[in-house]
């Protein structure tokens, strides 16, 4: 079980609890990816079908390699959110001189289970890993729905840019 963060428990009730994912929820975390996709409005059925049949083989190796560090919220036993961090070499620049880098991503909470404190709380269990790991900042894209949550903790926007190849 790893340590939740104080602030983090506030949204964990008797019923609730986050638990770090193993290679064994691989499928759930691809249907929570899929679902994230479907949220933020690519809904056509080949693309949702693309990503999860693409993202399959890459999340298995870097879920058993520790590439990808995953943490799910079960309520009654159940999955209903849950995101995480991959974890990559990067180049050391002005604004972080690590030469790692951290990206969060698939923060996916059930519709049914929004605007009750989990996404903050599993948020707040990821910072506190990477924070711990020694990781000198964490990078995420945020969906407009997630944008005021990531703010509330501390997010800012990046110089980063974009330039699409294709139809996407």
């Amino acid at each position: 079980m790893p340590t939740v963060p104080p602030a983090a428990r506030a949204a964990l009730d008797g019923r609730t609890v986050i638990r770090e994912a193993a290679v064994a929820d691989l499928e759930t975390i691809l249907e929570q990816r899929r679902r994230m996709c479907d949220d933020m409005g690519w809904t056509e059925p080949a693309t949702l079908e693309a990503v999860v049949t693409r993202t399959r083989e890459p999340l298995r190796r870097w879920l058993a390699d520790g590439t990808y560090r995953g943490w799910l919220v079960e309520r009654d036993g159940r999955v209903v959110a849950g995101g995480g961090v991959v974890l990559g070499a990067w180049l050391p620049n002005g604004s972080d001189t690590s030469g790692r880098r951290a990206t969060i991503l698939n923060v996916y909470t059930d519709q049914d289970h929004r605007r009750q404190g989990l996404a903050r709380a599993l948020m707040e269990t990821m910072l506190a890993w990477c924070r711990g790991e020694g990781f000198e900042g964490v990078l995420l894209d945020a969906s407009d729905d997630g944008r005021h949550l990531y703010e509330s903790l501390g997010f800012r926007p990046t110089t980063t840019m974009r330039l699409q190849f294709g139809p996407r």
